[in-house]
């Protein structure tokens, strides 16, 4: 068990110096944030069942976009992994495949960060492209 521990706490201190490089001093703001945004959309849909979103977005100030350069995939996996422990240890069940959205906010922001989230059963390629997703095919029967 302790071997377990240690790595867990070896991970988690390897994913807050990555986010940390990147995004200053605002790494563990910016965890605690999401954790925030995912407890204050918490739905109890039953006694023993709390659903989350499983869509996040984080803009991010164009400096500090800049800054990621070719890792914004990354730094959003890094940040999904952190939702998916919060969500584990109080025993969430997401709305969909959970996924955090790492971009360059297009608004200018208040600070370094926005983040937002919504349910979305089934995430679309463009869903956070800013532009309406395609409208559904449709195909006819026996095609």
């Amino acid at each position: 068990m302790g071997l377990l521990t240690r790595m867990e706490k070896t991970v988690e201190h390897w994913e807050s110096a990555l986010v940390d490089k990147v995004l200053g001093n605002d790494p563990v703001e910016l965890c605690d944030d999401l954790r925030r945004e995912c407890d204050g959309h918490a739905v109890v849909a039953a006694h023993d069942r709390v659903l989350v979103p499983n869509a996040y977005k984080v803009e991010l100030a164009p400096a500090v976009h800049e800054q990621l350069g070719e890792r914004e995939a990354q730094i959003g996996q890094e940040l999904t992994d952190v939702l998916a422990r919060h969500a584990a240890e109080h025993r969430y069940e997401w709305a969909g495949p959970l996924t955090v959205h790492v971009t360059r906010a297009e608004k200018p922001l208040d600070g370094r960060y926005r983040i937002s989230s919504q349910a979305m059963p089934n995430i679309p390629a463009d869903a956070f492209s800013g532009t309406p997703p395609a409208a559904p095919r449709t195909t006819a029967p026996g095609t």
